[in-house]
């Protein structure tokens, strides 16, 4: 599953583009109809070029430059990619193609400039979302080290400060949202927001490999503590380890954006496919103040919550599972615990625990997403399921960032302490306020693991789910449903 939150939010990006922008492809072209995928093929091109500056230009040489080298790689594929995509739009699109508005009968015209503009939207939103993730679980910067602090009066003030932390990490990422949706729609329709969540991973081979960098030198860092390797060993496995929990988030909080603009974007074309099926009675669309559309709004907007609680509670059970076998084997072969151990821990016990979890605990969180808008759809109609999808988006970007950045700066406040020496402020590693920090940590997993990035595919999978039974809920008293509640238009 190692990046595949971004790679579903790039597939579906680009489906939504080629949905929306279906009828380009007869005015304009082949090459016009293919524009959202030569955007993602530049950027390939863009990442590997882009890469040569963390390798052979500025190689890292000291700590500090860990994180400046992979936030450089951010920086430079998205400003080179913002420059290279207006002559991408001007040798691929023709000067004018007409597109049906969402709203009423009214007509867009697709310009070449006016796709620049709407992929750098994206892409400069992108960055602006990355670098204040990096801000909020750096620590590097004021915020971790805050809750570093905070562990100094116990682990309830180092959750209190996590908590309030990922809260306030959501708000800028927000407002960048906003202004990217209101820009893109407001130039270029719906096309545009699609194009929008095309430029947010218009450079998603570079989000990739910073999001995968850190599991791999967390995995290093364990490799060298079971090998026994020398401590300092450690220490530069840790240092990598603190940056690559950073880059982590940065590529969730790239993961996050782009879900909520292409959401965005799929509940549109959701809305499109209806009106194009039934023009008597949702020619303008959905009216979201209907007293259905409403009450199934404030029931989208629970759902994430839904979700997040089964999500986290499942770790929990798996955890609880894990340490009783840990215990057993303890107990049964106590030798285990001897500097030179005469017996074998049963490691394939603790991996059957873990993979028979992660299958069997997601039966029922999958269950709620995948027949949220199924049975909305066909019992309660459009109108419903429109009201759903948006509180459920509008829900889960708060939701997942706040978790997502809570989690990732619980775990590098940890790390920063473990940097300290023993007789400073912090205490360093197996001090009181080392092991405040542990729980902060231990309770951060889940959130920027398993529930933070899963409510990606919460957003995703529902309007994914309601864009394909579209027709078949129309098809339902005429998309009103089996109870039949939005009254008729005569």
């Amino acid at each position: 599953g190692m990046g595949s939150d971004l790679f579903g939010s790039f597939a579906e990006s680009t489906c939504a583009a080629l949905v929306l922008g279906s009828s380009i492809g007869v005015s304009g072209g082949w090459d016009a109809m293919m524009f959202p995928l030569t955007v993602t093929a530049v950027g390939i091109l863009v990442s590997i070029a882009c890469s040569f500056l963390a390798t052979n230009i500025y190689p890292v040489k000291t700590e500090p430059q860990i994180e400046k080298a992979l936030k450089n790689q951010l920086i430079s594929t998205s400003f080179v990619m913002t420059g290279l995509i207006y002559f991408v739009a001007e040798a691929f699109l023709p000067d004018e193609v007409p597109l049906t508005a969402t709203i009423g009968t009214g007509i867009v015209y697709l310009r070449p400039w006016k796709a620049w503009a709407c992929i750098a939207s994206g892409t400069l939103g992108g960055l602006i979302i990355g670098l204040v993730t990096e801000y909020y679980t750096s620590h590097t910067y004021k915020p971790v080290r805050e809750l570093a602090d905070a562990c100094k009066t116990g682990a309830a003030t180092n959750l209190i400060y996590g908590i309030a932390l990922g809260y306030k990490s959501a708000i800028i990422p927000v407002f960048v949202l906003a202004a990217v949706i209101m820009g893109s729609f407001s130039i270029l329709d719906l096309f545009g927001v699609s194009l929008a969540a095309v430029g947010f991973l218009s450079n998603i081979s570079t989000a990739l490999a910073i999001d995968v960098y850190g599991p791999v030198c967390d995995n290093a860092g364990g490799i060298a503590e079971m090998a026994e390797l020398e401590p300092f060993v450690r220490q530069k496995t840790d240092a990598l380890d603190a940056a690559g929990n950073t880059t982590a988030a940065i590529g969730k909080g790239f993961a996050i954006g782009s879900a909520a603009v292409v959401s965005l974007a799929l509940i549109g074309a959701f809305v499109s496919r209806i009106r194009e099926l039934d023009r008597t009675h949702f020619q303008g669309g959905v009216n979201i103040l209907e007293p259905v559309a409403f009450s199934f709004l404030l029931i989208g907007g629970m759902i994430p919550y839904a979700f997040a609680a089964m999500t986290m509670k499942s770790v929990g059970f798996a955890a609880m599972q894990m340490v009783r076998e840990v215990q057993r084997q303890f107990d049964e072969k106590p030798h285990l615990l001897d500097d030179n151990p005469s017996e074998k821990p049963d490691y394939d016990a603790c991996i059957e625990i873990s993979t028979k979890a992660s299958l069997s605990e997601m039966f029922y969180p999958g269950a709620v997403i995948i027949s949220a808008p199924l049975i909305t759809g066909f019992l309660f109609g459009v109108t419903a399921v429109s009201g759903l999808l948006v509180g459920s988006l509008v829900s889960s970007v708060q939701l997942a960032i706040s978790m997502s950045n809570s989690g990732g700066a619980w775990d590098n406040a940890k790390k920063y302490i473990e940097k300290q020496p023993r007789n400073s402020e912090l205490g360093g590693k197996g001090s009181e306020i080392h092991k405040a920090a542990v729980v902060g940590d231990t309770v951060g997993d889940p959130f920027k693991d398993t529930s933070g990035p899963s409510l990606n595919i919460v957003m995703k999978l529902m309007a994914v789910l309601s864009l394909v039974f579209a027709d078949a809920f129309v098809a339902v008293n005429s998309g009103r449903g089996v109870f039949n509640l939005v009254p008729k238009v005569p």
